[in-house]
């Protein structure tokens, strides 16, 4: 962490945390001071506006955190009726405190450790706020908390938040910790509960402890957060809250949903600022005290708040662009900053084993993420996303399964294939380094060959079927979903097996990716199209068709339907056209899905649906159809996600498409749409980068077609490129035009069917003995 320089500088003794400040030259200041003597690095964080995606189901977080942090504390609130917020914000509502554990994109966990500042008597069981002046930047929140005019900051390190509060008044206050708080609490299958905590108050500026949880979204086991909170101001007095009683006593040890707390008494005066840091650990109350005294030992709050900002610059700076609008800018920015919230970096904080490897959890889900977010950290992030992958390979070794969706420290839930194959043959395709390909392909067999005690939890469901007959029947639930998904899971094994020199699994897997034929009723027709997915009895029988327009848990297709489902086969759209009735057909079938609203923009599944015209030679109608949902679907307002942005999937799906581009997750092949910007680069990590000029881009968009395409000088006649061709720094020029031309159409992105396909990448060579 770039934190540790101010491991140097000394804590100071209480009686001289205000007078600190007017030392001319303490170590921190000193270092402040030299540093703007520096050239300035451009500033990019002022293009992210955190607010975007809040509502309508976006679930973005507000508040402060690092990129990938463990720490991000924010506001949790209610609505003006009761409803308490699934993911922490709400739009309109209260406050009801600062908590320090938060997703972003999905809602169902957390909300541990809630501090809040309160004026005039205290009543435990009523603390909430109307907040005005509201602000939300990279690594700092702040907001006016009217009912007790107290002005509350926020800004954090990796495991530390740092809380600023001034009282506007003088009189009685409180800095409270509410240790029984949570989001999502409920009985329901899905619920958080409440297990118990501890509450030591260790002197008039300290209290430490731990709060127990179990459930909430990923049905997963308990999980313990142990906190240490210290103040910069010496209290009056101190309370602890042990139900409904309020008293004197210094330690309280509760049981199940019974309400726990602490309260930091003061006199204040007028515009007094009392400051707070809350560090966490998932390991002890004394690693969360290390972890504020090795990432935040002083009280200089604007620092920290430079420092965070500082990093989320770094991230930011990997995008670059030219010509782009406002609007289009405050999207990009904020869809990098969405996108590196998480997985959460625990590296150091892993309660359940040791290991010198790296340790994220809060995978939630890579369901959602396969597809655009980890095709894009390979691209501009190789070094994190090599980390995160020797992680998933990690819990496998201790777990027995890579995750699906992890969180809390625990495996849950899969929705469909065992998706983290797909995450590593992308890396492994890519030449990503530093990966233990060997393991990870011993997880990815082991995924494929071995049902799970629990279905939900990790695994492949329906895998005896699966594995015997071909396809999961509907003996087991998101059969049809499962077994689309198996398929190109298996086809990502088949690569990595390639790759290794394995004959044998190569084969194997290979002769599994067309499973999905299994399903396949040519004789079905829905709206005039001909071909779709249907269900399949125990015995093998066909059963009614699925016409459900969005299952769910025990449904024949998960999050999606026949339109979308039937045709995913990435690994060999050729042999997919080819049943849907040729190219023709395929079209009119992909109008049909789009025009008459079949597209669901607000999920992942189809994700991949708006390029699929390029494999059937038609790349101006996959502009056409990605422009209108830029257009329609994304905007920079608190309603400019679509849907849940599922730890930055919809972002990163976001960032391919305004550029031009979108991968194959699993593949080394990058399909072009369409540009809405006319200059824009990535860095790639390596110190080069991948440049994308369109020329002739109007604003309107109307030159939506590509004309003609240049890649490093050289005529790219193919709507796709390989990742070997720019992985070491390109430029890809496209002419854009009014109308569409001949461009694309000649030869379609690669599939399995090709006379001349390669399952084995020339990347993978090189990497067969990489560790």
């Amino acid at each position: 962490m770039s934190f540790a320089f101010l491991s140097r500088i000394a804590r100071p003794p209480l009686s001289v945390f205000r007078t600190i400040l007017s030392v001319s030259c303490v170590p921190l200041l000193c270092l402040v001071t030299y540093a703007a003597t520096q050239p300035a690095q451009k500033d990019y964080t002022h293009n992210v506006d955190p607010f975007i995606g809040v509502d309508w189901g976006g679930n973005t977080f507000i508040g402060s955190a690092v990129p990938y942090g463990l720490v991000k504390v924010g506001p949790d609130m209610e609505t003006f009726d009761g409803r308490r917020s699934g993911f922490g914000y709400s739009s309109t509502g209260v406050i009801l405190g600062f908590s320090h554990l938060h997703l972003s994109g999905a809602q169902g966990k957390y909300g541990n450790v809630l501090v809040a500042p309160v004026t005039g008597p205290l009543q435990p069981e009523d603390i909430k706020t109307p907040r005005t002046n509201e602000v939300a930047k990279v690594g700092y929140y702040a907001a006016d908390l009217t009912r007790y005019a107290v002005k509350a900051e926020l800004t954090s390190s990796r495991r530390v938040g740092f809380h600023r509060y001034t009282f506007s008044a003088s009189g009685q206050a409180h800095l409270t910790i509410n240790l029984a708080s949570i989001l999502s609490q409920g009985t329901d299958w899905q619920g958080q509960k409440f297990l118990g905590a501890e509450v030591h108050v260790i002197s008039n500026h300290e209290v430490q402890g731990v709060t127990r949880v179990t459930g909430g979204w990923n049905r997963g086991g308990e999980y313990k957060v142990y906190y240490y909170m210290v103040l910069d101001t010496l209290a009056t007095t101190t309370q602890i809250w042990e139900g409904k009683n309020l008293l004197p006593s210094r330690d309280a040890t509760v049981g199940p949903n019974v309400p726990v707390g602490a309260s930091f008494d003061f006199r204040t005066k007028s515009n007094q600022i009392i400051q707070a840091k809350v560090g966490i650990s998932f390991i002890s109350a004394e690693q969360a005290k290390e972890n504020v005294r090795r990432e935040i030992p002083a009280w200089n709050f604007d620092a920290i708040r430079a420092e965070t900002a500082k990093l989320w610059n770094t991230e930011l700076a990997k995008l670059s662009l030219k010509g782009e609008s406002d609007s289009q800018r405050r999207q990009l920015y904020t869809a990098i900053y969405h996108m590196m919230l998480m997985p959460t970096d625990r590296t150091g904080e892993n309660p359940d084993w040791q290991s010198s490897e790296p340790y994220y959890d809060d995978y939630y889900c890579i369901w959602d993420t396969f597809r655009s977010s980890s095709p894009l950290l390979t691209l501009i992030s190789p070094d994190r996303q090599r980390d995160i992958i020797r992680s998933l390979i990690d819990i496998y070794r201790h777990t027995g399964y890579m995750p699906d969706a992890r969180s809390g420290n625990d495996n849950g839930r899969t929705q469909g294939g065992s998706n983290a194959n797909v995450v590593i043959a992308d890396a492994y395709v890519k030449g990503l380094k530093g990966i233990d390909y060997e393991t990870a392909f011993a997880a990815m067999v082991h995924d494929a060959e071995v049902p799970p005690a629990d279905q939900q939890k990790e695994g492949r469901g329906g895998l005896k079927d699966y594995n015997e007959k071909g396809f999961v029947t509907l003996a087991d639930e998101r059969s049809g979903s499962r077994t689309v998904e198996y398929s190109y899971d298996d086809f990502a094994i088949a690569e990595v097996a390639c790759g290794l020199n394995k004959t044998k699994e190569t084969k194997l897997y290979a002769s599994r990716t067309h499973n999905f034929e299994n399903l396949w009723d040519k004789d079905m027709t829905v709206e005039g199209i001909k071909g779709f997915l249907r269900p399949r009895n125990p015995d093998g029988t066909w059963a009614a068709p699925y016409l459900v327009v969005r299952g769910t848990w025990p449904d024949f297709f998960y999050e999606g339907d026949i339109w979308t489902y039937s045709i995913y086969a990435p690994q060999d759209m050729r042999r997919l056209i080819e049943m849907a009735g040729g190219n023709e057909q395929f079209v009119r079938r992909l109008d049909t899905t789009f025009l008459r609203r079949h597209f669901d923009v607000t999920n992942e599944p189809g994700f991949l649906l708006p390029v699929l015209y390029n494999y059937a030679g038609r790349p101006d109608k996959t502009a056409d159809i990605v422009r209108l949902i830029l257009e329609k679907a994304f905007t920079d307002t608190r309603a400019g996600i679509p849907g849940n942005d599922d730890s930055g999937a919809m972002s990163s799906w976001l960032i391919f498409s305004t550029l031009g581009l979108f991968p194959v997750a699993g593949q080394d092949v990058y399909l072009i749409s369409t540009p809405s910007i006319p200059d824009a680069s990535l860095s790639l990590g390596n110190g080069k980068k991948l440049h994308i000029v369109a020329k002739n881009l109007d604003p309107d968009g109307l030159n939506r077609y590509v004309q003609s395409a240049t890649l490093n000088g050289v005529a790219l006649p193919n709507a796709w490129f390989r990742h070997e061709q720019i992985q070491n720094g390109a430029t890809l020029i496209l002419t854009m035009g009014p109308a569409p031309s001949g461009w694309g159409k000649a030869t379609p992105p690669p599939s399995m069917s090709d006379a001349n396909a390669r399952l084995c990448s020339s990347n993978l060579q090189s990497l067969s003995s990489s560790k």
